[in-house]
């Protein structure tokens, strides 16, 4: 296990325009699953290229257990890797397979046969030992890449996008099986990937990128219900969260979206007479039967066995509503939506960053 410390790393390309990232740092515990988390072209997997070796920053700083590395070749850094394709060899059975990097290491061959079972009882992989990977499934050939990885005994586990090649049913089944085993394993772990049930399900903490930036790095969790600014919340959940533009009353105590209204925290008072930006997950939003809230009006009507998805209409601004499953509406039918305060964050319309209103 290792800690890695990323400090100001700053890469541009060729003929870019823009930073591919811009002084990136983030500190990775000993052992933690650290999730890179992006849209296409974000920086996240040239971050991963710049830790693994395989690029070199313009400058900053990559250190791995108080060792700077930032020049040193990819073997000398004690970490391994597993791409996004499979990347093993057909000519090569499963077992060669799992066993190369001990073999090039000139680990005696015993050592070897130990290792390469133990990854292979880990990853379910032993009835397969002797089959050349053509003779594999998709998700099979992607464990063997990854008992290559962890037989190595490096200490820091790097994963690009490494579950994108697998149809939905494989990703569910081996995402599970990865975050046991990286558990069981200990080993410090970067993961890089576009895909936010991955980033929220697997990672100990969650780093979202925008343009060669960290935007917000935390818990899952927090992450999810505290986004610091439009792009996280917009980014993260399917689907994303509502963002709907209000004007503050003069009063200061209430919000107004075009003649339906709801209180405003006193600790946005200052505010009055500005537009503000309410943010809220379309699954916090209740359809209220009390008639009180919002009314709006239903547009679209999408159930989805486990839940309903509802587009509804507030003053020309689209409101998404995560109902029940089972539930039934008409498009044109008014509903009342009842938003709860606790769940409600706001956010500046300029900055378009999370204001504190507690």
């Amino acid at each position: 296990m290792s800690e890695v410390i990323l400090h100001e790393l700053v890469k541009t390309y060729p003929g870019g325009t823009a930073r591919a990232t811009d002084a990136v740092s983030l500190h990775i515990a000993d052992g933690e699953f650290m999730v890179l988390l992006g849209p296409s072209g974000c920086g996240k997997t040239t971050l991963l290229r710049m830790l693994a070796g395989l690029e070199t920053p313009d400058s900053g700083q990559v250190v791995i257990d108080g060792r700077d590395v930032t020049y040193l070749e990819p073997r000398r850094r004690n970490l391994s890797m597993v791409f996004q394709s499979y990347a093993v060899f057909p000519n090569k059975k499963v077992f060669d397979n799992i066993g190369f990097g001990l073999k090039v290491r000139g680990v005696p061959a015993e050592e070897i046969r130990r290792k390469v079972e133990w990854a292979a009882d880990l990853l379910q992989l032993r009835p397969y030992l002797d089959r050349y990977p053509a003779k594999l499934s998709g998700g099979q050939r992607q464990r063997v890449a990854v008992a290559r990885a962890i037989v190595v005994d490096s200490g820091v586990l790097l994963m690009d996008e490494p579950l994108s090649n697998l149809d939905a049913l494989l990703r569910l089944s081996f995402r599970a099986e990865l975050k046991k085993l990286v558990s069981e394993l200990g080993i410090t772990t970067v993961y890089v990937t576009h895909d936010q049930v991955e980033a929220l399900s697997l990672g100990d903490r969650v780093a979202v990128m925008r343009e060669g930036r960290i935007v917000q790095c935390g818990a899952p969790v927090d992450v999810y219900a505290e986004p610091a600014d439009t792009f996280v919340g917009g980014f993260l959940g399917s689907p994303p969260m509502n963002f709907l533009r209000g004007m503050v009353t003069a009063g200061g105590d209430r919000i107004d979206f075009g003649g339906a209204s709801l209180p405003l925290p006193p600790a946005l008072n200052s505010f009055q007479g500005k537009e503000l930006l309410l943010g809220i997950r379309p699954e916090a939003i209740a359809v209220d039967a009390g008639e009180t809230g919002l009314r709006c009006a239903v547009e679209v009507f999408e159930p989805l066995g486990s839940s309903t998805l509802l587009t509804t209409e507030l003053a020309g601004q689209a409101l998404k509503v995560s109902a029940a499953a089972g539930f039934r509406a008409e498009p044109g039918e008014r509903l009342w939506l009842r938003l709860p305060p606790e769940r409600c964050r706001w956010y500046d319309p300029e900055t378009r960053l999370l204001l504190e209103a507690n």
